[in-house]
């Protein structure tokens, strides 16, 4: 063989060689996340902190609600600690995918864009959306009278998409008011500035009381989304340990303990 050709061979084989400790050490990172979480002793956890009574900060100074408790629950179940990371719900799923937060529990809600982005565990609530205006309007009875409207919504959510994707082409043009929390949407919809929001029952309830917000829900829900835990693409170790953790829950009846605590009512059976 010439010098040149076996250089090449040698170039050539330590390419396949390193390619292939490439592969075995992806391989390796998505197989070893759990282990990674049990190791450390530390769940990262991603909330908005701001959506009472799902995740919010109380009188304390500590982060408290239906999600945190869920993620506390999941924490324990694999031998670990909750830590709370709180940021803007935009925010959330590139901190997720830049290996910032282990998995996010904000009643982030199961879309098709999104298991393109990540992956979901089992749903762990059902909530229903409905139209929401201030107390004195009666020009908008459902979402057939958006068009030429103010609507507020939560920047990145869910809610945001369907006002965008599937509303607007349905029932003509309105303006979209983003806002990085609920408590600002609706001051905003208290004041005049918008007029109306679409947002799901539990959260507005105790929001509306705390704040005195002149504010109403009207007509039929106009969609039910299924919010389930986030999990990085491709951990799939994690997402089954969280899921056995989730129907352990629901079987001992820590589940509905943890639902009747926050929403005053037992679950609806799925």
């Amino acid at each position: 063989m010439k010098k040149g050709k076996f250089i090449v061979a040698i170039l050539t084989s330590a390419a396949l060689l390193l390619s292939a400790c490439g592969k075995d050490s992806n391989v390796e990172k998505a197989q070893n996340s759990l282990e990674a979480i049990q190791d450390k002793g530390e769940l990262t956890v991603g909330i908005m902190g701001t959506y009472a009574p799902y995740n919010f900060m109380n009188a304390d100074k500590e982060y408290d609600g239906f999600d945190v408790d869920i993620a506390k629950e999941l924490a324990k179940r694999l031998d670990v600690k909750a830590k709370f990371v709180a940021q803007d719900f935009a925010g959330l799923i590139p901190s997720l995918q830049k290996d910032k937060l282990d998995i996010l529990v904000s009643q982030v809600t199961i879309t098709e864009d999104r298991k393109k982005q990540i992956d979901f565990t089992e749903p762990y609530i059902t909530n229903e959306v409905k139209v929401v205006v201030n107390a004195d309007n009666t020009s908008i009875q459902s979402v057939e009278d958006f068009k030429g409207k103010k609507i507020g919504v939560g920047l990145g959510t869910n809610d945001e998409v369907y006002l965008r994707k599937e509303l607007m082409p349905k029932v003509g043009d309105f303006q979209i008011n983003t806002y990085d929390d609920v408590i600002t949407t609706l001051k905003d919809l208290d004041a005049g500035r918008v007029d109306a929001t679409i947002n799901n029952v539990y959260a507005l309830k105790p929001i509306i009381e705390e704040n005195g917000f002149k504010v109403k829900s009207v007509g039929e829900p106009i969609k039910s989304d299924k919010a389930a835990v986030a999990v990085k693409k491709g951990e799939t170790e994690l997402v089954d340990a969280l899921n056995k953790a989730l129907a352990e829950m629901k079987e001992d009846g820590t589940y509905k303990e943890i639902f009747v605590k926050w929403f005053d009512e037992e679950p609806h059976a799925e």
